[in-house]
C-alpha cells in the first residue's frame, strides 16, 4: 500500500460510503452548486467511442452511476459500472430503472478497483469520477484501468483539484477545508467523518504534472488535462499505448 496520511483502507472507505449512500447524490449536487452534472457531461462528451470498436464503456468506482448514465445518454452503447459498495450500487440500479427507455444497457457490478473482474482490453473507454483517490493503492487502480482498456482506447480520471489563481484559491481552500466538511457532516450524519475525509484525500491526491506522470508510467500516452470551474476539478485523459507500460501493477512512486 502507498504511504498515506489519510486512512484509505478498503474496509474503512467501503463502510464510509455505505453510511452516506442515502444522502450522497443530494450532497454532491448541493455542495457543488449543481456543477457535478456539468463535469460528468463534459467528461462524456470528450471521450468519444472508437470508430471500429464494439466494446462497452467501463466506469470504475461508479458509485450511484451518474457518469455511467451520462455515457449511455450520450452514445447509447453498453456501459458497465463497477463499485465495491453495495448500497451505492443499489441506488444506481434504481436510477437505471427510472431511465424509462426499457432497454438501457447499463450493467452495475460489485468489484474492487484494484482487481477488476474483467479480461485484458475488454473496454474501449475506461473512466473514474471522484473515485481513484479513494482506492487503497492509486497506481494499482490506475494500472488495472489501463489493463482492461483496448489499445488506442481512452482512460479518463475526473477528480477534484486545487485552483492556482491566488485570490480564488484562498477563498476556495477556506471553504473546502472548513465550511464544506461541517455542512456535509451535519447533513450526512455519518460516523466515519466522510466530509472531513474529503478535503484531506483531495489535498493528498496527486494533481497536475504528478498525475500526468503516473498515467504515463501506467502505459498511457498523449495525456491531456482539462481544468474545469476555475480549477476546482480536473479531467485527465490518456490513450492506451500500443506497447507495455513502464510501471507495473502495485509499483508506486
Amino acid at each position: 500500500m502507498e504511504s498515506s496520511k489519510v486512512d484509505r483502507r478498503g474496509s474503512r472507505v467501503q463502510k464510509m460510503f455505505a453510511e452516506i449512500a442515502r444522502r450522497y447524490d443530494f450532497l454532491n449536487h448541493f455542495l457543488s452548486g449543481g456543477m457535478d452534472w456539468y463535469w460528468r457531461r463534459f467528461t462524456a462528451r470528450h471521450l468519444k467511442p472508437l470508430p471500429n470498436s464494439t466494446a462497452p464503456i467501463l466506469d470504475v468506482c461508479t458509485g450511484t452511476a451518474d457518469l455511467a448514465i451520462a455515457f449511455w445518454k450520450k452514445y447509447r452503447i453498453p456501459v458497465v459500472g463497477v463499485d465495491f459498495c453495495p448500497p451505492m450500487l443499489e441506488i444506481g440500479r434504481r436510477k437505471v430503472e427510472r431511465l424509462g427507455s426499457g432497454d438501457a444497457k447499463i450493467q452495475l457490478l460489485e468489484g474492487d478497483a484494484c482487481q477488476l473482474p474483467f479480461e485484458d482490453e475488454a473496454f474501449q473507454i475506461v473512466s473514474v469520477a471522484f473515485g481513484l483517490r479513494n482506492v487503497e493503492n492509486t497506481q494499482l487502480g490506475l494500472s488495472e484501468m489501463v489493463r482492461v482498456c483496448q489499445k488506442g482506447g481512452k482512460v479518463a480520471i475526473l477528480e477534484f483539484s486545487m485552483p492556482t489563481f491566488p485570490p480564488f484559491r484562498w477563498i476556495y481552500t477556506f471553504y473546502f477545508r472548513h465550511i464544506l466538511p461541517k455542512i456535509g457532516q451535519k447533513i450526512a450524519q455519518n460516523h466515519s467523518e466522510a466530509y472531513h475525509y474529503l478535503p484531506q484525500s483531495v489535498l493528498e491526491f496527486p494533481q497536475g504534472k504528478e498525475m500526468v506522470a503516473r498515467m504515463e508510467a501506467a502505459g498511457l500516452v498523449q495525456v491531456e488535462t482539462f481544468s474545469l470551474t476555475l480549477g476546482i476539478v480536473t479531467l485527465y485523459v490518456g490513450t492506451r499505448a500500443e506497447t507495455s507500460p513502464t510501471c507495473f501493477p502495485g509499483e508506486t512512486f
